[in-house]
């Protein structure tokens, strides 16, 4: 207990530890300390800018993607059809290269300290912001990088043809192809819309960068400040032209630990969490003061190889280090119960999903031959990159690390687990430096391109989603011939055959579909888990 005190400064955190450890009650920890007229959620992390433009990182788009912007088109989470949002209404010619989107009207952008709109927002605002990732000659293209990972794993740069200006109100988007996921493509939470006003301030003022890290939207909460590893703090838009109901204040409590953050939640300090351990579900379901949500998630946990590099790219020995682990034994220690193991890319809630598809059996006798086969003699040593952060699809990636590097040392082969803070850990997995990583997607719709275009297309290395930097003209034909069709069966088609070349050059071995999961304490009303990406508080009240 003292030393449960020393490192968590506080006698009711250490409690609360030994609560999620199951070593005391934790009902009888449940406080009132939480006064504030406002809303506070304990996220895991910091952002690394306030634009899902830039980064899919869930940190960064739960901080910003819907609390601070919207779309020119949503989600309905009940079924995932495409509804209206900045766009009331739009229309398709028949060739299918033609957009023509009907805006909102009335629609006013935050007004702040470092920003006051004169008007509202209109069609400049959507050739702006879509611009700026799309074409390197614009004025911001390259401000914060130049780097748009979900637009460029899509190609969505070279989809666009253009995008002309009707009227204030009204603008039309060509495409140089016909593509069925388009509308999807433009309703997740990387398709946001900024304020072009404020972004001719800025240039005004040659304060460029500020537009990523002071931001400006529409959306239901405006940014008032961020200490890094600390808190972020947003006020409500009074102005917001959606949902009308939302809490005054809204705080990111930003706490890496998932045991403090559900002793935070315990205490009354937060009032919801984010990304609960899945060793902690258990102590949250049995506490009469928290309630616990859980729907199938859209994601999946995966091994990826770095085929750029020998002997990785050899697809046999891909498939030894495939049959020298024990997905079923991963999955039961890792995630609680709480996924299924991987045979696709795509979940089983995907209409991709090829259930007949067989996984590897865990075989080390014929991991070690096919090893020797191609010149791995024992003794052979290398990396695997584990993730530093918590996530649905895997929990615990180090862990997960640990087991596999038990696994090959059954076979011969030695492994050094590397880790870094989260921002240098993706921004150095960028280089291509590791050998093979732990990592995973959550997809942001449900159509079944969020998942094979980022993670394994060759447009996805540049982009940095494509962390197998495996690169196959016979995929990426796949997977546009899928988007040249509408109907479910013709998709399918060329799904299934993208599925059988994956299993067959095992780029990345899929382990495990986890369910989503967010807790929050019992008066807490409006708070639902989003199943089409980040976290949504808007419309989220304390009672």
């Amino acid at each position: 207990m003292t030393e449960l005190i020393h490192k968590y400064k506080s006698p009711i955190y250490a409690l609360c530890v030994l609560c999620t450890l199951g070593l005391t009650s934790c009902d009888a920890l449940i406080t009132s300390t939480n006064q504030t007229t406002g809303l506070i959620y304990c996220s895991e992390g910091s952002p690394t800018n306030f634009n899902p433009q830039l980064d899919t990182s869930g940190t960064t788009v739960d901080a910003s993607s819907h609390q601070i912007y919207d779309r020119l088109l949503d989600f309905d989470p009940s079924n995932g059809n495409v509804v209206p949002s900045l766009a009331t209404s739009w229309t398709i010619s028949e060739d299918g290269l033609k957009y023509t989107f009907q805006l909102h009207k009335n629609v006013e952008f935050h007004h702040t300290n470092y920003f006051i709109p004169s008007r509202s927002f209109n069609a400049d605002d959507v050739i702006f912001s879509f611009d700026r990732w799309r074409l390197q000659e614009h004025p911001f293209h390259f401000v914060s990088g130049g780097s748009y990972p979900y637009a460029d794993s899509l190609g969505l740069d070279k989809l666009i043809a253009s995008i002309n200006r009707i009227n204030g109100y009204r603008l039309e988007i060509i495409l140089n192809q016909p593509q069925s996921s388009f509308l999807a493509n433009l309703a997740t939470d990387f398709a946001v819309i900024l304020s072009k006003e404020y972004a001719d301030e800025l240039v005004i003022k040659d304060q460029m960068d500020k537009i990523d890290s002071q931001p400006v939207g529409t959306g239901p909460f405006k940014f008032v400040n961020f200490r890094q590893d600390s808190f972020i703090r947003y006020q409500k838009h009074d102005s917001y032209w959606g949902q009308s109901i939302q809490t005054e204040n809204l705080i990111f409590d930003i706490t890496p630990s998932s045991s403090l953050r559900l002793a935070k939640l315990i205490t009354g300090e937060c009032d919801a969490m984010g990304l609960p351990a899945h060793s902690e579900l258990e102590i949250i379901r049995q506490s009469k003061n928290l309630i616990l949500d859980e729907k199938p998630g859209l994601n999946v946990g995966f091994w990826a190889f770095n085929t750029s590099k020998p002997p990785f790219d050899k697809p046999e020995v891909r498939r030894a280090l495939s049959l020298a682990i024990d997905k079923n034994a991963l999955i039961e220690a890792i995630y609680f119960d709480s996924a299924i193991v991987a045979k696709n890319i795509v979940p089983p809630t995907s209409w991709a999903y090829q259930a007949e598809q067989k996984n590897l059996s865990y075989n080390p006798s014929a991991a070690k031959k096919l090893l020797q086969e191609n010149g791995i003699e024992p003794g052979f040593t290398m990396n695997i990159w584990a993730m530093p952060v918590e996530r649905a699809y895997n929990p615990n990636a180090i862990k997960m690390a640990e087991l596999i590097q038990a696994y090959l040392q059954a076979v011969g082969i030695t492994v050094n687990i590397i880790s870094y803070e989260w921002s240098t850990f993706r921004e150095k997995l960028k280089q291509g430096s590791h050998d093979s990583v732990l990592i995973g997607w959550s997809a942001d719709n449900g159509d079944p391109d969020n998942f094979y275009r980022p993670l394994l297309s060759c447009a996805a290395i540049k982009s940095g989603t494509n962390r197998a930097l495996w690169c196959s003209p016979e995929y990426d034909a796949l997977i546009d011939q899928a988007l040249h069709f509408t109907q479910v069966e013709d998709r399918q088609y060329f799904y299934f055959k993208a599925n059988e070349l994956i299993a067959e050059q095992l780029p990345l071995i899929p382990i495990g579909h986890a369910s989503k999961y967010q807790a929050y304490r019992n008066n807490i009303k409006g708070f639902e888990i989003n199943p089409y990406g980040g976290v949504k508080l808007a419309g989220v009240i304390k009672n």
